[in-house]
């Protein structure tokens, strides 16, 4: 009989645990990273834009007028 423990290998596991955490850390910063960049530029930067643009031509006495007319405040006449 021929011994065929020596065709087998061991399996390694010196360091194991370094390598697999390295590799998920990484990963993990890598996907944390683009999807802080992807809410930046496509849920922040429009949404500031949105309120730029609305404030910029905003007249809150007008608005207030418009309101008083249609009957919203009722301390004013």
């Amino acid at each position: 009989m021929q011994e065929s423990s020596s065709a087998l290998v061991k399996p390694q596991s010196h360091g194991l645990l370094a390598r697999c955490l390295r590799f998920h850390i990484v990963g993990a910063f890598i996907i944390s990273l683009s999807a802080a960049a992807f809410y930046k530029f496509a849920v922040a930067e429009p949404r500031k834009k949105a309120y730029a643009d609305f404030y910029r031509n905003y007249d809150s006495m007008k608005d207030f007028e418009k309101m008083k007319k249609t009957g919203i405040f009722q301390s004013t006449k």
